[in-house]
């Protein structure tokens, strides 16, 4: 699994970091179009090109990551609806310093979860967020400055990582497949179908399942979006992607070290 680095933005730990009250997305009426679905320009309350938004997870076995009854987040990823993607949209605002950033806007409390549920495989976890921020949360077009009212440097930043947390908190996917009888096991192996129903009952759309030499090990739950990303209302769509799993004999492995 790829190592998350910083890529040479250290320089960028130093900027300001802006504490106090913090500025708030602008409002989008209720008949904003639904990303995907709508041909309207890209707005603060129309997400384009990236209009898909997909919360992924991990299930990291060896090492282990996160709770053993849990699994971890991945990120928050804009797709152009088709299937591919823009990546690292705005270096000026690449920030390293994730965990300052969220400190000095007071959310001790994401930051908590996120030590816990928001991991590096190699235990990096400020290179992982500052990666995940860089290259998705970037291109992300309804938190760009420019939407909030009265912007407060850095406000995006702690927006997009809670509305990361949040999606993650309503996706647990350890429990939608152990309600359908699909746990982690050393011996006993899934089809795909089983593992995408269960799933699909949790998302209220299908949801993409990604192996590694047949060991079930991502999960994509995709949405497409009206309104801005962090207010807005998410609509569960179908995946974008092909799915990397097996029809049948997926092994599901337990966290090593549990």
């Amino acid at each position: 699994m790829t190592s998350y680095t910083s890529m040479g933005m250290l320089a960028l730990a130093a900027m300001q970091l802006v504490t106090g009250a913090v500025a708030d997305l602008k409002t989008c009426p209720s008949s904003s179009p639904l990303s995907c679905q709508a041909s309207s320009q890209a707005s603060c309350c129309f997400n384009s090109p990236g209009g898909a938004l997909l919360q992924t997870q991990f299930w990291d076995t060896d090492p282990a990551t996160g709770p053993s009854d849990s699994w971890t987040i991945h990120g928050l990823w804009p797709d152009n609806c088709d299937g591919t993607y823009e990546s690292s949209c705005d270096s000026s605002r690449a920030y390293t310093n994730i965990t300052d950033i969220l400190k000095a806007q007071g959310r001790d409390d994401l930051l908590s979860y996120m030590q816990q549920y928001w991991v590096d495989i190699n235990g990096d976890d400020e290179s992982f967020w500052a990666h995940e921020w860089g290259k998705h949360g970037t291109c992300i077009n309804t938190i760009d400055p420019d939407c909030y009212s009265d912007y407060s440097p850095q406000q995006e930043v702690g927006d997009f990582f809670q509305k990361v947390v949040d999606l993650f908190k309503g996706l647990d996917t350890y429990k939608a497949l152990s309600d359908a009888g699909i746990k982690p096991s050393s011996s006993k192996t899934y089809s795909r179908s089983d593992i995408e129903a269960a799933l699909s009952k949790l998302h209220g759309a299908e949801a993409y399942i990604g192996c590694k030499s047949g060991k079930l090990n991502q999960v994509w739950y995709f949405f497409n979006v009206r309104g801005n990303a962090i207010d807005g209302k998410y609509q569960a769509t179908r995946p974008l992607s092909d799915s990397s799993c097996p029809k049948s004999g997926i092994k599901y492995v337990a966290k090593s070290g549990n």
